[in-house]
């Protein structure tokens, strides 16, 4: 990686200043750099002397110049650099030689080869999946691509909670609530289905304890109840991995919560925790009877929110397991620490399936976990930590990452066409299964590929749908980890600006313009440089460079939508340089110059699509 390079010549040529001084320094200096955004001030920037003044006791433009002269000896100056200056009150900017930059290999650093398990979608298998449940999907998909570029192994998990109060309500309405009308899928009839018992909940508050009953048949996993809700779970979870499949996400293993339960995963937790000291059965109180995880001291119980208190709760009075049980139990066997295994059977295709028949697989085992789930799950991920801690597995504790997002909610505008009350005037409303109130995955897809097919012109190449697929992901992966995402329908399905479109129209725009070149083969060597590029020129080299780093942070920093902006940039970079710097006329030497640059942007955006997962068309 180019700003590594940079980083390591720096580091060595700072430590020499420092003991050249006879400056004490406990470890190694750690230089930060910079990429000016104007490119006057150099392609990278440090302010290193800066920070050392105090310490080295000497004027920051002192320190610079022995910096710079350590790096003279070195000799990279008049390598990778074209030439190092000093500006006050101390920066040290450098500036490549992009001439030099093209014929040099930047690599990721080597691969951990640490096997991590990303777990994400995860949806309860009782009804078609909405457009929050996607934005969970392709941020977990997005965060596999990445991770596997920059050298891990990776196993895909979809955790199914197949004994939640969700399928148990789906199966409440199955039995007990009649419901007609036209329904595509199974899924669909099960949303109207869904809506319809909680609605019969709140009419008959006293016909909630039937949600209980099934639960315990559902837990038991025995007689017509239990087996009603498998056929349920396993039908729409067909539907859910053929919907995904749809937008190019995929999974290597179905972890059905049931498979956690029979197979006494739980028990073997328990067992565990059981060891402990915080791991206590209540005796009085609103929590008498349950099995709790005691906090830490510190953060008390008096001022603990209801749903927290709710959250700590492993095993209700009636004897019922709480989600964060099953959890831990499943976290436990993800790293390897419980002694059970699942057997697996093929569930499609590549797809295999946790169960109590079927063989050996190598599964689990994890070196690393990742699990993309809502904020509102920030509370059970961290008593999951916890669990993991109090049983003494501190590193694995230390290994598990929660990705947290925001949800997403409809816009006034959407929320009214979907026949909400919206005259509160809220910025905002929040989507609910319960009152069958949200956009449908498969509404939604539909409502794109109308859109494009309305628009296009040209219908030869990508069809719409694969475009609507491509743009509805490439939307919910561009907003920052942690921004709600207010849904209006209107801003989704737009082609132009900073969408997915816009990118996949970018990347056949260059391969029109090479498809055009003499000679393919020139294109791979690297010509001679012009020796005083265009700004246009200058601006697409200095995004270009960054690509490597961009990935690598992305990995370590598990945000997806760095690479988003990171790809936008770039392809805003190549229409303008496009628009300003005509690529086959003027001089020969410009031409090649420029179609080797054409390809060199094409080949980056390409490996930027692939991470981002969508497609790289010859024509749009």
């Amino acid at each position: 990686m180019l700003s590594q390079l940079i980083s390591n010549h720096l580091e060595q040529s700072v430590n020499k200043v420092i003991n050249s001084l006879g400056a004490e320094s406990a470890e190694p200096v750690t230089v930060a750099l910079e990429q000016p955004a104007n490119a006057d001030f150099g392609d990278y920037s440090s302010n290193i002397a800066m920070q050392l003044a105090k310490k080295l006791r000497k004027a920051p433009m002192t320190i610079a110049g022995l910096i710079i002269a350590e790096l003279q000896q070195m000799g990279v100056t008049g390598g990778l650099f074209e030439r190092i200056e000093i500006a006050a009150p101390g920066f040290i900017n450098m500036y490549i030689n992009w001439q030099e930059w093209a014929g040099h290999s930047f690599e990721l650093p080597p691969g951990s080869g640490e096997k991590v398990i990303v777990e994400h979608t995860s949806v309860n298998p009782n009804k078609s999946m909405h457009i929050g449940h996607l934005r969970n999907s392709c941020i977990g998909d997005a965060l596999v691509r990445i991770l596997r570029k920059t050298g891990y192994n990776v196993e895909v998990h979809n955790y199914v909670d197949d004994l939640g109060n969700q399928l148990a309500d789906t199966v409440v309405g199955l039995l007990h609530v009649p419901l007609a009308g036209e329904h595509v899928r199974f899924g669909d009839y099960c949303w109207d289905i869904y809506a319809a018992v909680n609605k019969k909940y709140a009419e008959q508050p006293e016909r909630v304890h039937k949600r209980t009953d099934i639960l315990h048949e559902l837990e038991e996993g025995h007689g017509n109840t239990a087996w009603l809700g498998q056929l349920v779970a396993e039908r729409i979870v067909k539907e859910h991995v053929a919907e995904m499949n749809n937008f190019g996400i995929g999974y290597d293993l179905l972890v059905w919560e049931s498979s956690i339960l029979k197979g006494g995963f739980w028990s073997s937790a328990f067992s565990l925790l059981k060891e402990t000291a915080v791991f206590v059965q209540e005796t009085e109180g609103k929590l008498a009877g349950c099995w709790i995880l005691k906090q830490p001291a510190a953060e008390g119980t008096e001022n603990e929110s209801e749903d927290h208190q709710k959250d700590k709760v492993l095993v209700r009075s009636n004897g019922i397991l709480t989600y964060t049980a099953k959890d831990i139990a499943y976290h436990l066997w993800k790293f390897g620490l419980l002694d059970k295994d699942f057997s697996y059977s093929e569930f499609n295709s590549g797809l295999w399936t946790t169960g109590l028949t079927g063989g050996p697989m190598a599964f689990g085992k994890a070196d690393r976990v990742v699990n993309v789930i809502d904020y509102r799950q920030e509370y059970p991920q961290a008593m999951v930590k916890q669990a993991l801690e109090v049983l003494g597995y501190a590193e694995q504790a230390e290994k598990l990452n929660h990705v947290s997002y925001g949800v997403v909610s409809l816009s006034p505008a959407s929320a009214a066409e979907l026949g909400i009350d919206t005259s509160e005037g809220k910025s905002s409303y929040a989507m609910s299964g319960r009152q069958g109130i949200g956009v449908k995955v498969s509404d939604l897809v539909q409502l794109m590929e109308s859109t494009i097919e309305a628009t296009r012109s040209d219908k030869t190449g990508l069809s719409s749908r694969l475009i609507a697929t491509a743009a509805i992901r490439y939307y919910l992966l561009r907003f920052n980890l942690g921004t709600e995402i207010v849904f209006d329908f209107k801003q989704a399905t737009e082609i132009s600006g900073n969408t997915g479109v816009y990118l996949m129209y970018t990347f056949a725009r260059a391969g029109r313009v090479l498809s055009k070149a003499d000679s393919p083969a020139e294109q791979e060597a690297v010509p001679q440089f012009p020796a005083q590029l265009e700004k246009a020129e200058l601006a697409l080299l200095r995004q270009l460079s960054t690509w490597e780093d961009t990935l690598y942070t992305a990995s370590r920093e598990l945000t997806p939508g760095s690479i988003c902006n990171y790809a936008h940039t770039l392809a805003s970079l190549f229409n303008n340089f496009y628009s300003t710097c005509p690529i086959l006329k003027g001089e020969k030497s410009s031409i090649r110059f420029r179609i080797w640059l054409t390809r060199r942007f094409q080949n980056t955006l390409g490996e930027v699509l692939d991470v981002l997962g969508l497609p790289k068309p010859d024509r749009m």
